[in-house]
């Protein structure tokens, strides 16, 4: 595909995000800030233990935020992946995954906001693995 078509795609997932919305009771959540630019997400989400493995699984996630295209359409891509992964999937996702994923060249002054709604849902569940060994 060209990059006018992932362009089309990243503008589509900014206009119409998909997850935005807050979640009652989640049981992981996470907020990050990029002060260079003023982009703001938060994630938040529900897991659940799959029967068969009893590996813990990603049910449902969702985003809220405010910034740039790229900032909140990689947030609206990454909560779409994300929906029945491992938490462990998710753990081991990298800056080229996610690179991958929006499938656009970014600059290095962008690839902060490409990179916010990872740091924010990798935060959000380190958190929530310390908290359940508790």
């Amino acid at each position: 595909m060209s990059d006018k078509i992932y362009q089309e795609i990243l503008m589509d997932h900014f206009s119409y995000p998909r997850n935005k919305k807050e979640l009652i009771n989640p049981d992981f959540a996470s907020g990050q800030f990029n002060p260079s630019c003023g982009d703001k997400v938060s994630i938040a989400g529900i897991i659940y233990k799959d029967e068969k493995t009893g590996k813990l699984k990603i049910k449902e996630v969702a985003f809220t935020g405010s910034g740039c295209v790229i900032s909140q359409a990689t947030a609206s891509m990454l909560t779409q992946f994300c929906k029945d992964k491992t938490v462990e999937e998710i753990l081991a996702l990298n800056k080229d995954d996610i690179l991958k994923l929006i499938a656009i060249p970014v600059g290095p002054t962008r690839l902060r906001c490409a990179l916010l709604s990872l740091e924010c849902l990798s935060a959000a569940l380190h958190d929530y693995l310390e908290k359940i060994k508790k």
